[in-house]
Parts: C-alpha cells; sequence; structure tokens
C-alpha cells in the first residue's frame, strides 16, 4: 500500500453530545468531525485547540493512497498489525475514498519504519486545494 504523511499537528478534542462545531475547528490536512449519541469528536490542526479544551494531541496523519473500493478488505489489518508488533497506538478515520491513521506525533517516524519494512510505500503529501481532486 502507498500511504502520504501529513507534516501538519493534530488533536483529537471530545466535546458533549450535540456540541457545534466550534469555530476555531480548522485544518490544513484533514478535519474531522463525529457525532454519536454521547459525544462529538473533532481531529484538527492542534494550532486551533484551546488549552482547556479536552483533547489529546500531538498527532501525524497518515493517508491510505485512494480511492479505495467499499469491497476491500484487510486494508486497515494490514496496515495496523506492524504497528500493533511495535506497540505503536493509532487514531483511524474512514472518509468514503479512503483510511487515515493518526498515530502519536512523537511514534510517527518509527511508524513509517515499520511500514516500510513491511514492503508499503510512505511518501510526504501532496498538498490539496479543497474540492480539488487528485490524479
Amino acid at each position: 500500500m502507498r500511504l502520504s504523511r501529513y507534516p501538519e499537528t493534530l488533536a483529537v478534542v471530545r466535546l458533549p453530545a450535540g456540541a457545534d462545531v466550534p469555530d476555531w475547528a480548522e485544518s490544513s490536512s484533514i478535519l474531522s468531525i463525529t457525532a454519536t449519541a454521547t459525544e462529538t469528536s473533532i481531529v484538527c490542526a492542534a494550532r486551533s485547540v484551546p488549552r482547556k479544551s479536552r483533547h489529546e494531541r500531538p498527532f501525524t496523519a497518515f493517508e491510505v493512497e485512494g480511492p479505495l473500493d467499499f469491497a476491500l478488505t484487510g486494508v486497515l489489518s494490514t496496515l495496523l498489525q506492524p504497528l500493533a508488533e511495535a506497540e505503536i497506538s493509532v487514531f483511524t478515520i474512514s472518509t468514503f475514498d479512503t483510511d487515515w491513521i493518526l498515530v502519536p506525533g512523537d511514534a510517527a517516524d518509527r511508524a513509517e519504519e515499520e511500514w516500510r519494512r513491511s514492503g508499503h510505500t510512505v511518501e510526504p503529501a501532496v498538498p490539496a486545494t479543497p474540492g480539488e481532486s487528485k490524479k
């Protein structure tokens, strides 16, 4: 598999259930909002997150090259197994086209190394403009 590593430092923020998306939630790589009956979680740029908010940071994002067919199986397990063996924790997000794997910032280089050892390719991300599709 091919992965792209994003340079932006991210945070995962927990808000109460039903919370509106705050004005400070922004990002140049990925902005994800997930709402359930018990919480609202936001993945966004760490630089924007208020210190008093409940959050975890820093995270580095790796995007799996897509689009991935919905019928594919084992994509995440193939990529997460080497990280589990190296005791690197992850936070994953799936979009319509692909999967994203966030690892703690201090483990990003090790994650990249583990993926390369397992035969995967990791390259720096190529910035995209919102609304622009990749090749």
